[in-house]
């Protein structure tokens, strides 16, 4: 396992994190929390030290799964969470105001909750779940944030950036009152590229690069018959004609690519770009822990791979 610095935080973090959401048991099915705790022990052992997990994730179960493991670890893990939007509204939405996603008594209660589930004294990240440009200058996220650090109750403070819209940050990181952005970036959704990442590397940001499968699109493991659970978040995600369209985007990958692994690729095309401080696939079996952990030993994609999946950036919201 390879580190990279998070930022200014200056912590060295595995560039193979862990992303939770999968191990909460609601949005995700099918995994038993037995198989997550033992991929959770698994990512540690072979150097995983930074987990990304949510008090939304199966309404903290996730965060319980995952203090559980961080306690038993007998070495140094850095955990990351998330502030819910009160409204329960993902992304956040246009004209809505700050105070009824995130006020500041909401925020501080949430992350005492997250506290309590982890079992932890101490969140070494935490993150507002979503963001709108037009919260920049309200007092509720500013003063929360520094309390917080004051406090000694998180040590370091960032967004998860809306779906597919990386550049609704770039105000935000300007103000230097966030330390990390979370966003989604793989080889459909190529856009950070354009404008965030050149400025988290100007500003000294650390990047926590999500959704590298596209919810599992990019495994090409996604076929005309896949069935999931209508209560799956994937069902949702691959509803109506969707699952044949990724057939159809990612059998032209697999083309070009040749006999390249397409997992281990889409992993390490997310490595490759120097902004990124992590990548935080969702890994729920002990198998694709293992898998998932190789692609950092192999490193960043050679210039004629890169220049290949760069062919193969496709705009689309299947979250809408």
């Amino acid at each position: 396992m390879r580190y990279r610095k998070l930022g200014r935080t200056n912590w060295e973090i595995s560039e193979i994190g862990y992303g939770a959401w999968g191990v909460g048991g609601t949005q995700w099915l099918g995994a038993t929390d037995e198989e997550s705790l033992a991929a959770l022990r698994k990512a540690i052992e072979l150097g995983v030290n930074f987990i990304d997990t949510a008090l939304a994730y199966g309404d903290g179960h996730s965060e319980t799964l995952v203090g559980r493991v961080v306690r038993e670890a007998g070495k140094r893990i850095y955990v990351a969470t998330k502030v819910p939007p009160k409204n329960q509204l993902w992304p956040a939405r246009p004209g809505i105001g700050i105070e009824q996603v995130f006020p500041y008594d909401y925020i501080m209660r949430s992350t005492e909750q997250s506290l309590k589930n982890l079992g932890l004294e101490q969140i070494d990240l935490q993150q507002l779940h979503v963001w709108n440009p037009e919260w920049l200058e309200r007092d509720e996220w500013r003063r929360a944030a520094e309390e917080l650090k004051r406090s000694g109750k998180i040590r370091a403070f960032g967004v998860s950036i809306n779906d597919h819209d990386p550049d609704s940050a770039l105000e935000l990181i300007k103000t230097g009152l966030i330390d990390t952005v979370q966003v989604i970036y793989n080889i459909f959704d190529q856009s950070p590229e354009r404008n965030l990442f050149p400025l988290c590397i100007e500003r000294n940001i650390g990047v926590l690069a999500r959704v590298p499968f596209d919810e599992g699109a990019l495994t090409g493991a996604i076929r005309e018959d896949t069935q999931f659970d209508p209560k799956d978040f994937r069902a949702f995600y691959f509803r109506g004609d969707r699952k044949k369209q990724v057939i159809e985007r990612v059998a032209a990958l697999q083309r070009d690519l040749g006999d390249r692994n397409l997992p281990e690729t889409a992993l390490r095309f997310c490595i490759s770009h120097p902004a990124v401080s992590t990548v935080i696939p969702g890994m729920r079996r002990v198998r694709n822990v293992e898998a998932n952990c190789k692609a950092s030993d192999l490193g960043p994609l050679d210039p004629a791979t890169l220049a290949i999946v760069r062919k193969h950036a496709w705009e689309k919201n299947f979250y809408s």
